[in-house]
């Protein structure tokens, strides 16, 4: 047998015994494993071996060093074959660490079993998220092609400002003012993008210039906003346990926030009916409220939200009133392969044909440029800049 086919099987059995004993990685308890296997291995072997069975058994395994480089944000697994990382510039493949499609769904499983999970054959598909807050979304094969697949999106690492934007390129420095005043003026707001476009960076970066003494309550289906704020509470939802019970639903958090006396009130995302809840407290006169939603352009914010107010029962008129009462202004980003751009301020107006549409207000493309001066969301930003 060659060196490298019983070094495999060492691994194997020694992971196994560490297993299950529950016993943690370390030297004295390798040796133990190695003892009982009645295998014998070198010094440098042993060095490798044990650094394999930490990967192994802690972090995210052989992923763990693409997850601690700075800049990557996203780390996708296409069973054993591909891995590709995500670090500003667009997705690239790397080599993969993985031999076989098993260790890929045992990794897979071992996540998932960290956040409190089930990832088997009866259930072979996860979302949640990780202690560290990286974001895991799990599949396993045979339902996934070509092998079991991983994806985890890394939480933001430090806290950016409002000038970072204008030094990454999102954003002119003439901008910077106009998005101050965007918070000043307690206008209502939705952050628009697409998938990895930034919205949920943008938008904790935006909150962290809210006054200190006003209360900010964040409702989630998944923590991941952290926005610099004194006075921030936050409610999260929950998904459906194995019993199919007990799950928290974002249009119940925002009913529990209408009573938790809030100053600004937001939701992360929203995907369903929560946002008929949300522009419900919208319109009843709580300003400055924020929220982001998937869009591939702010024209298509209003048909995306009519949509999902669809969802909740609303017929296309009722949902186009809500919009037009409950939201002022839309940023929107786009990524390209140089930046997560915002491309500018636009306004939500409901027309005479009782639908609701998107008006270019400021553009910061090189520059500001305002494309209506008499729109009164123009007129309230520009008290405040």
């Amino acid at each position: 047998m060659n060196a490298g086919r019983q070094t495999s099987l060492t691994t194997s059995a020694v992971r196994d015994w560490l297993v299950d004993r529950g016993e943690e990685a370390t030297a004295v308890t390798m040796m133990r494993a190695l003892r009982s296997q009645e295998a014998t291995v070198g010094t440098s072997q042993a060095l490798i071996l044990l650094e394999t069975l930490r990967s192994e058994l802690s972090g995210a395994g052989p992923l763990q060093n693409l997850i601690k480089t700075r800049s990557v944000t996203d780390v996708l697994v296409n069973g054993s074959g591909q891995v590709w990382v995500d670090d500003g510039l667009g997705l690239r493949a790397v080599a993969s660490p993985f031999e076989t499609d098993e260790q890929v769904r045992r990794l897979a499983q071992r996540l998932a079993a960290a956040a409190g999970r089930r990832l088997d054959d009866s259930m072979p598909f996860c979302d949640a998220k990780l202690p560290d807050g990286t974001r895991l979304h799990a599949c396993l094969s045979p339902v996934s092609r070509p092998g079991c697949l991983i994806s985890l999106r890394i939480p933001n690492r430090g806290s950016l400002t409002l000038d970072d934007l204008a030094t990454t390129g999102s954003v002119p420095a003439a901008a910077l003012p106009w998005l101050r005043a965007l918070i000043a003026s307690r206008v209502s707001f939705l952050v628009s993008g697409g998938t990895g476009s930034g919205k949920t960076t943008v938008l904790g970066i935006l909150l962290g210039l809210l006054p200190q003494h006003e209360r900010l309550v964040i409702l989630e289906d998944s923590a991941e906003l952290n926005p610099d704020h004194l006075h921030t509470c936050a409610l999260e939802g929950r998904p459906s346990n194995v019993e199919g019970s007990g799950r928290i639903a974002l249009s119940d958090l925002v009913r529990q926030a209408m009573r938790m006396r809030p100053d600004r009130l937001v939701v992360g995302e929203v995907r369903g009916p929560e946002v008929v809840d949300l522009l419900s407290a919208l319109n009843t006169g709580h300003e400055g409220g924020a929220c982001t939603v998937h869009a591939s352009s702010a024209a298509s914010v209003p048909q995306r939200l009519e949509a999902l107010a669809m969802t909740a029962g609303l017929d296309r008129y009722a949902a186009h009133a809500h919009i037009a009462g409950g939201l002022d202004v839309v940023v929107h980003l786009r990524r390209t392969l140089r930046a997560r751009e915002i491309t500018g301020l636009a306004g939500l107006e409901r027309d005479t044909d009782g639908l609701c549409h998107v008006r270019p207000l400021v553009t910061f493309a090189d520059g500001v440029t305002v494309q209506d001066e008499e729109h009164d969301v123009v007129q309230r930003l520009r008290d405040h800049l």
